[in-house]
């Protein structure tokens, strides 16, 4: 077709006498079918192919050919047509026609990586939509990804302008190896440390973090590849170097929001002077509210309350209908301080949520509150000022 075109506007300008005006006319129609084959990508290629892409069962290939994917790929056919068309167009001026065909290589190659990357948004986005496939960090790779075609592609994009090896251009990049690691120290210590978040699968989307020197507590919204976004339960938005995130610790809710058991460990101050032996009589009151069973004082030992009170509420949680029966479960006591001896409950819940969490455990420690009393114990408190007044008075 090349020569066709040739023969063409040469017969068309010797019949005129315009021979010296070849060059201008045959870029013309160069640029002028450029723009047609643009045009007809656009127009036509691109609206079969939905057309297409919408008649198939399956919705990967309408969220992997975008309208932005396949407008990509008709921005390489005038590419390709005028790299094709335009060596013969300047055979009497070669230094013209070498930085035309250098500045059609670098199109060239603009728009190739224009079409991986919007290519690998798009497979992002198709795979950020099906939670199955959701790849942990996935933004930070993205980001990686397109990283690293945005940087081989000026390398080749340079090569292509000064008319140098790729492999020159990464001597003289490693020279400078030590401005451009000042320079792009984040970026550098984001994608190292996104790596790692990636492959130890440490943090991904969705998941609950406290970072306590971040004062970051809530859920991760965005991890990319210089920060990681937390909407904090106040509403606050954090952002935090990934990097922070290998550099200190942190805490991660995920696994115990996958576990579906949440752990409850909180302890009652018991005062000291309340422990004590219990009478036959408070023992027969305590089996006649079915606190203890009559199992309970098979031992000819006298029986102190507390011990009894520990063994109640360890049969308590083991009935509980929210309880994980599963998981470990205890009642145990604590080092004995001054203000009483703290009597932990340990177990875990089988409700995660915050709020229903929230009202599991109080309903179990009002509970607990409730039946101290009946056991002769009494819960350790600090004397407030109207203790002191009834004293004085």
């Amino acid at each position: 077709m090349n020569d066709w075109i040739q023969n063409l506007i040469s017969n068309l300008l010797e019949a005129h006498n315009l021979n010296n005006w070849y060059t201008p006319v045959m870029l013309v129609m160069i640029a002028l079918l450029a723009y047609v084959s643009f045009r007809f990508c656009v127009k036509i290629v691109s609206s079969l192919i939905r057309i297409i892409t919408l008649k198939t069962t399956t919705e990967w290939d309408e969220d992997l050919l975008t309208d932005k994917v396949l407008r990509a790929i008709s921005q390489l056919a005038p590419a390709l047509l005028v790299s094709y068309m335009l060596p013969d167009a300047f055979d009497n001026n070669n230094s013209v026609k070498g930085w035309l065909i250098k500045l059609t290589d670098f199109y060239i190659l603009w728009a190739f990586i224009h079409l991986i990357n919007t290519f690998l948004q798009d497979l992002f986005n198709a795979l950020d939509k099906r939670g199955q496939y959701r790849i942990h960090t996935m933004k930070g790779v993205l980001q990686i990804l397109k990283l690293f075609f945005i940087i081989i592609g000026i390398i080749i994009g340079i090569s292509i302008l000064i008319g140098k090896s790729p492999l020159t251009i990464l001597t003289a990049l490693g020279a400078s190896a030590a401005v451009l690691m000042l320079v792009f120290q984040d970026t550098i210590l984001g994608l190292v440390a996104g790596i790692q978040l990636t492959v130890n699968d440490m943090l991904k989307k969705d998941d609950w973090i406290v970072v306590p020197k971040a004062n970051a507590n809530g859920v991760v919204e965005e991890v990319t590849l210089t920060t990681v976004k937390v909407k904090n339960w106040d509403n606050s938005v954090t952002t935090i170097p990934p990097y922070t995130l290998i550099r200190e610790s942190f805490q991660n809710y995920a696994p115990m929001q996958e576990s579906k058991a949440r752990r409850v460990s909180r302890y009652i101050n018991i005062d000291v002077n309340s422990i004590r032996f219990l009478t036959s009589q408070e023992l027969d009151r305590l089996i006649e509210l079915n606190l203890i069973q009559s199992t309970d004082l098979d031992s000819s030992t006298p029986k102190v309350n507390l011990s009894l009170l520990s063994l109640h509420l360890e049969r308590y949680i083991s009935n509980h209908q929210n309880i994980r029966s599963d998981e470990i479960f205890m009642v145990r006591q604590l080092q004995p301080t001054t203000q009483g001896i703290p009597l932990e409950l340990y177990f875990f819940t089988d409700i995660i949520e915050w709020k229903n969490f929230e009202h599991i455990q109080a309903e179990i420690f009002n509970y607990v509150y409730a039946c101290i009393n009946l056991f002769g114990l009494s819960i350790y408190q600090a004397p407030s000022g109207n203790d002191f007044k009834q004293t004085i008075s």
